[in-house]
């Protein structure tokens, strides 16, 4: 048995709580391998819309059992309400919800570094969710982090105040101040008494013993390959792996188990925070764009970034990632255009067309080169196979399997269950 991934292939936002709600029937272990609570997976069904930060997007099924994976970077405070607001559905969190001793937990003045941090950079900001998603894994890779595994030790205090003190100290550098920090405490120290008493594991072990079992296993990435620390639009991007790779190390799966890659991606783009985004459209294309799909960020709350579809782009997540099968979200959003543009090349400054992303593109002014398609101009709301999709939508699926050489199995025409189209 192998382990299957679902990722994104843009700049994050491309709809994977959706789909891996509804993929998860097919599973027994959904597994979160990357990234913390600047993740807002939306999930939306019976006419109620949930957003999951941290816990994984299986959990409103209670024969799955869900993974906090060793990758994920986890605020206790959140995790905490996010577990809260569970209740009311009835879910066994004790039972079907499990979190990795190695990973790192963000302690309160990781917001305030983060804080600090983007202030200084003044106008050359990335566009953090302040959420202490940076300062946490820099501290993981200084090797001075803390784990949740350390909330057992009888001398976690000790740890505790060392880091704090490190910390103290570069905010001070800064001259940020301290006087939420004490709140931030309290609200901290009874959530670790909290997450205390939830199924604290030796994840890896779980996780391999569960493919010896032949259990079936579904990867949830967060943010999007775009945002990819390594190989994303650095510096603008996240602190971690985003892409299949990162499945592995975030979860402790050897490369020879991955199975399928599922790669989910927006018929439009979206982006948020700073940044190249050679598509962004600033007129009023771009904001009908940005109301039609609801473009706000299930986390900030920030306005979109929206453009069009971008092929070289596409293609370089694909590459990267290892896909499968594609698997194409909210179609709907361009049914108010009578035409459709798709982004095939971009035009670097001294007149050269390509279809790749180099190194130098995050500073280079690229003007994107489009093929114009025929919208469809109608609603989907009510279609529930891909035989009802009118012929301009077919024709759009068609081209971009055609440019992308990937199957795209997978087409969402809104954000219900019941409005996802398998082909």
């Amino acid at each position: 048995m192998k382990m299957d991934v679902l990722l994104g292939l843009q700049w994050g936002d491309e709809g994977k709580g959706k789909i891996v709600d509804v993929l998860a029937p097919q599973y027994e272990v959904v597994a979160r391998f990357q990234g913390g609570p600047n993740a807002g997976h939306t999930l939306e069904f019976d006419g109620i819309k949930h957003v999951l930060h941290q816990i994984p997007s299986g959990i409103f099924r209670s024969q799955i059992l869900n993974i906090i994976g060793n990758g994920v970077v986890l605020d206790p405070i959140i995790l905490k309400k996010e577990i809260e607001g569970l209740g009311k559905f009835s879910i066994d969190y004790r039972k079907n919800l499990v979190i990795s001793k190695k990973a790192t937990i963000i302690i309160p003045t990781h917001k305030l570094l983060d804080a600090a941090y983007e202030q200084a950079k003044g106008d050359k900001k990335i566009g953090s969710t302040l959420k202490g998603i940076g300062p946490t894994y820099q501290d993981k890779i200084g090797r001075s982090a803390l784990r949740i595994g350390d909330i057992l030790s009888p001398d976690f205090n000790e740890k505790y105040h060392t880091l704090l003190d490190k910390h103290k100290t570069t905010l001070s550098f800064y001259n940020h101040p301290l006087d939420k920090l004490e709140e931030m405490e309290s609200q901290f120290f009874e959530a670790i008494e909290f997450v205390k008493t939830l199924n604290l594991i030796d994840s890896e072990y779980v996780v391999n013993d569960a493919l010896k079992a032949e259990k079936r296993i579904l990867a949830e990435g967060a943010q999007g390959s775009l945002l990819d620390v390594d190989f994303g639009s650095y510096p603008f991007v996240t602190s971690s792996n985003t892409m299949t790779a990162g499945a592995c190390t975030g979860l402790g799966v050897a490369p020879s188990r991955i199975g399928e890659v599922f790669g989910i991606f927006k018929a439009y783009c979206t982006r948020v925070g700073s940044g190249p985004f050679p598509t962004e459209l600033f007129d009023e294309t771009g904001e009908a764009m940005r109301k039609e799909g609801n473009e706000f960020g299930s986390t900030t709350g920030r306005p979109r970034r929206c453009g069009w579809l971008d092929l070289p782009s596409l293609k370089y997540s694909i590459m990267i990632n290892g896909v499968t099968q594609l698997f194409m979200m909210k179609a709907d959003v361009l049914n108010i255009f009578e035409e459709i543009k798709i982004c095939t090349h971009y035009e670097l400054p001294t007149g050269e067309v390509i279809d790749r992303l180099s190194f130098e593109i995050t500073d280079m002014e690229v003007k994107p080169v489009y093929k114009t398609m025929k919208g469809w101009f109608t609603s989907l709301a009510d279609v529930r196979s891909y035989d009802e999709f009118p012929s301009e939508l077919r024709d759009y699926v068609s081209f971009l399997e055609s440019e992308l050489m990937v199957p795209i199995k997978l087409v969402s025409v809104g954000p219900d269950r019941v409005q996802t189209i398998m082909r």
